[in-house]
C-alpha cells in the first residue's frame, strides 16, 4: 500500500532565493513554463540516494509570489515521484542566469492523500476518541481515519463474487466463475484491485484479461494476486463444494481419476467428453496425450538406465585399474629389489675377486722371504 503511494504523483510549495534580482515577473514565470516536461536531474550532494542523472517529469508549475526587494519566489508544482526540487530551483536560476537555492519546501500532496482534505493531527484523533467514548459519536473519528479504499481509488476496480472471495485471500488466481462486475477500459498487465460487493479490498492483482476479452469467454483466469489486502477467513470457505468438485471428489475417492484429478484407464467416458478444465483442453484430449506420453516415458526411462550402467560399468572399470597399477607397482618393485640383489651379489663377487689378487703378491713376497732365510740359516750352519 505504501509503494503504490510512493509510486504516485506529488506536489510542492517551494519558496525559491535568488541570487541576484530579477528585472520582470514574466522572466521569472518563463523560466518556471521552461522546467516543464521530461528533465535531467542528479541528487543532489545530501541526498540519500546514489547520484546517478535520471529523468523526472514535471507535470505543472505554477509562480504564485515574487518579493523583487528580497529577491524571494514562491511557486507550485506538481511533478513526478521521486523529482528533487532542490535540484530543480538550481536548474532555474541557471535558466534565468542569476543563480538561485532552494529555501523552503512544503509537502502539499502524495498520491491520493492531500494536505486539506486527509491531513490531521494526533491532537485530532484524540479529541475523535473523546467524543466517540462520552458522546457515542463517530463521526468525527471517521473523519480524522480514513478507510484504507481511500489508497486504491486510482486503480480499476473488479468485483468479485462471495464465494471466491477466501479462496483470494489464500493466494488462488481469480477464475470467470468469480467474477461479478468489472470496470470497462482494463488492459492485459494493468494492475486492478479486487473488491467484494460491499466495496471491500480484496487484494491488487494483474489483469491477465482485457474488459473485451472478458465479456466474450466462458473460462480463464481474469487477474493474478499480487498483494493480498484481507485477512483469510473473513468470508467463509466455499470452494470445492459444486455439483462437478463433489463428483470430481467422488471420482478420485473411486480410483477413477488420478489423485491430482487427472483421467486415467478408469475414467468413465461421459467424464472424458464433458468435463472441459479452465485452460479450454478437455479431458479426453488430456487423457490421450496422458497414455500417449506413456511409452515415451518408458523409452525415456531405459535410455536413462542406460547411461547408469554405462557409469557403473566405468567405475567398476577405474575400480580395477588401481588395483592393477598396485600389482604392477608391487612386480616394479620386486624386480628392482632382484635387481639390486643381484648386482649387490656381482659387486661382492667383484671385491672377493680383488681382494684374491691382492693377496697373491703378498704371498709370493713371503714365500721368497722365507726361501732367504732358509737359505742363510744354511750358510750358518755349514
Amino acid at each position: 500500500m505504501v509503494k503504490s503511494q510512493q509510486g504516485a504523483g506529488k506536489e510542492y510549495v517551494a519558496v525559491l532565493r535568488l541570487h541576484s534580482a530579477v528585472p520582470d515577473v514574466a522572466v521569472l514565470q518563463k523560466g518556471i513554463d521552461t522546467l516543464t516536461g521530461a528533465l535531467f536531474q542528479r541528487p543532489p550532494l545530501i541526498a540519500a540516494v546514489k547520484r546517478r542523472l535520471r529523468v523526472r517529469t514535471i507535470y505543472k508549475s505554477k509562480l504564485f509570489d515574487y518579493d523583487p526587494e528580497r529577491q524571494l519566489a514562491v511557486f507550485w508544482v506538481d511533478c513526478e515521484a521521486g523529482t528533487y526540487v532542490r535540484t530543480l530551483c538550481v536548474h532555474l536560476g541557471l535558466v534565468l542566469g542569476v543563480g538561485a537555492h532552494m529555501q523552503e519546501l512544503r509537502r502539499v500532496r502524495s498520491g491520493i492523500l492531500t494536505e486539506k482534505q486527509h491531513m490531521v493531527t494526533m491532537h485530532d484523533i484524540l479529541d475523535a476518541q473523546w467524543q466517540y467514548d462520552n458522546n457515542k459519536d463517530e463521526t468525527y473519528l471517521r473523519r480524522a481515519i480514513k478507510p484504507l479504499e481511500l489508497l486504491l481509488t486510482n486503480y480499476k476496480r473488479i468485483v468479485v463474487k462471495d464465494s471466491a472471495v477466501n479462496a483470494i485471500c489464500y493466494g488462488a488466481k481469480l477464475m470467470i466463475p468469480g467474477l461479478l462486475r468489472y470496470e470497462a477500459a482494463i488492459e492485459v498487465g494493468e494492475e486492478v484491485v479486487l473488491m467484494t460487493t460491499k466495496g471491500e479490498a480484496i487484494a491488487i492483482g494483474i489483469a491477465q484479461m482485457s474488459t473485451a476479452t472478458m465479456v466474450s469467454v466462458d473460462h480463464g483466469v481474469v487477474a493474478k494476486i499480487k498483494r493480498v489486502i484481507m485477512e483469510r477467513e473473513t468470508y467463509p470457505r466455499r470452494w470445492g463444494l459444486g455439483p462437478r468438485a463433489k463428483a470430481k471428489k467422488a471420482l478420485i475417492e473411486s480410483g477413477k481419476l488420478d489423485k491430482y484429478g487427472r483421467p486415467n484407464e478408469n475414467t468413465p467416458s461421459d467424464w472424458l467428453s464433458n468435463y472441459q478444465y479452465y485452460d479450454g483442453s478437455q479431458a479426453a484430449a488430456s487423457n490421450s496425450t496422458s497414455t500417449s506420453t506413456t511409452p515415451v516415458k518408458e523409452i525415456q526411462m531405459k535410455d536413462a538406465k542406460e547411461p547408469e550402467n554405462k557409469k557403473a560399468e566405468t567405475k567398476k572399470a577405474e575400480a580395477k585399474k588401481p588395483a592393477k597399477e598396485e600389482s604392477e607397482e608391487d612386480e616394479s618393485e620386486e624386480s628392482e629389489e632382484e635387481e639390486s640383489e643381484d648386482e649387490d651379489d656381482d659387486e661382492d663377487d667383484d671385491e672377493d675377486e680383488s681382494s684374491e689378487e691382492e693377496k697373491k703378491p703378498a704371498k709370493d713376497a713371503k714365500r721368497k722371504g722365507d726361501a732367504k732365510e732358509a737359505a742363510q740359516k744354511k750358510k750358518k750352519t755349514n
